[in-house]
């Protein structure tokens, strides 16, 4: 099994954002990481071709980085009409689909063999549904979730639920609520204010970004 801090694994996330191809994949060597997993819904950048899926894919192939698309699994653009409440996609109800749980699993699996980072595009981990919808979901797991943020530097989950706290106005301590269950309802403030929303002219396919 692939190990952190002696025993437990480690999941990374990373934000393509504008960032050139050389310089991504060296923040993805930097850290050991040697499998990308996809988690955008719509695996396409209008202004950054390199990380459009099959030339990605490619790309990442020639520097010995294995990739694969989980974005139908825990992309947060869904085609399943459950996880809507009206136009809006509800990530409680998206948690639930039996394809997010697949998607979960095989994170799992795969984590026994590599070290893989979650892809989407946003930098901010914050504000991406890698660390509000997926992450969420892992933080409770036997391992190690580390951001690693545009400047190559490493921010850990208590470190972004700290900065979570701050983003939807949550103080860090309160008299009548405890730690975790504020770091939950900042999750659910941030999950409300990022999710995808329909507009009156779109079609939800498989497909979709972040």
């Amino acid at each position: 099994m692939i190990e952190s801090n002696g025993t437990k694994p480690c999941l990374f996330t990373i934000g393509h954002s504008d960032h050139e191809m050389p310089e991504f994949v060296s923040l993805l060597t930097q850290h050991g990481v040697n499998a990308i997993a996809d988690v955008r819904s719509q695996p396409y950048s209008r202004f950054h071709g390199q990380f459009n899926r099959e030339t990605l894919a490619e790309l990442l192939k020639r520097a010995g980085i294995q990739y694969v698309f989980l974005g139908r699994e825990l992309g947060a653009r869904r085609s399943e009409r459950e996880s809507y409440q009206g136009k809006q996609a509800r990530y409680d109800l998206i948690s639930q689909l039996p394809a997010f749980r697949e998607g979960l699993n095989r994170l799992r699996g795969g984590l026994a063999k590599h070290r893989i980072a979650l892809l989407c595009a946003e930098k901010d981990p914050i504000t991406c549904h890698r660390t509000v919808l997926v992450c969420r979901h892992l933080r409770s797991d036997p391992i190690v979730i580390q951001h690693i943020l545009e400047d190559s530097s490493i921010e850990t989950t208590q470190q972004a639920e700290v900065r979570l706290l701050e983003a939807v106005g949550l103080p860090p301590t309160h008299l009548f609520k405890g730690h975790s269950e504020l770091i939950e309802q900042a999750y659910d403030l941030q999950a409300e204010r990022i999710a995808y929303t329909e507009s009156e002219v779109s079609h939800v396919t498989s497909g979709g970004s972040a």
